[in-house]
């Protein structure tokens, strides 16, 4: 197989895991997650992405202080969520949406099912570990673009030793939780959360897999033919 052919299979088998083993990752393989995930580059190699990253007896202790600080106050994300989605955007998000409730067997229109199921966003999903993935705030648009490639690394890094994870934006609506929980300073924005672990393969949450979009939706060549 060449190197291309391996990169290829392992886009093509990497999905977002929403359902996850307990069993804990050896610190040995997630430390080499990690130090791959850096090779990529960044602007200036300012490399600007940093991880915190907790066992299981910790994530456990996270869930319990973030589900807490969500009974009394509201997200307060770092950077600005999307203000709408429209046109393609919105129909892919639908379509993967629907997607998983069709997995779950969660009926259109069934919001206290479909709320419950969001809610496994702020568990983790079961996983025995969850990365916080920040950036330096000085950089600002451009360190989190640079992070952005760090994180597609790491799922890789990670699907290639068999390990599951998924990026969630979710966690990072809370960020005054998380700053004050794993001591981050305020030089330091919080874009997502990475839980990972080993995936159970016999939940349907991981029966399904997202479309991509084809060559033509997303590449225009200029020039001669």
């Amino acid at each position: 197989m060449t190197q291309f052919e391996t990169l290829n299979s392992l886009l093509k088998n990497r999905h977002s895991c929403r359902a996850f083993h307990d069993a804990p990752v050896p610190r040995e393989q997630i430390e080499q997650i990690i130090s791959t995930a850096g090779r990529v580059p960044s602007w200036c190699n300012a490399q600007p992405w940093q991880v915190v990253v907790t066992d299981k007896a910790q994530t456990k202790v996270f869930h319990e202080a973030l589900a807490l600080h969500m009974q009394t106050e509201s997200p307060a994300p770092d950077i600005p969520f999307p203000s709408s989605y429209s046109g393609a955007h919105q129909a892919r998000r639908r379509e993967c949406g629907f997607q998983l409730y069709d997995a779950v067997g969660i009926e259109k229109g069934d919001r206290v099912a479909s709320g419950k199921q969001m809610m496994e966003n702020f568990n983790f999903f079961g996983a025995p570990h969850v990365a916080l993935v920040t950036s330096g705030a000085e950089l600002g648009p451009y360190g989190a673009m640079d992070c952005g490639g760090f994180i597609t690394a790491f799922t890789l890094a990670a699907e290639a030793l068999g390990i599951a994870s998924i990026p969630q934006a979710a966690i990072a609506s809370y960020a005054p939780l998380v700053r004050s929980h794993f001591g981050i300073g305020e030089d330091r924005i919080l874009l997502c959360a990475l839980s990972f672990g080993y995936a159970n393969t016999d939940h349907p949450a991981n029966s399904f897999r997202t479309n991509r979009a084809e060559l033509s939706e997303i590449f225009e060549w200029r020039g001669e033919q």
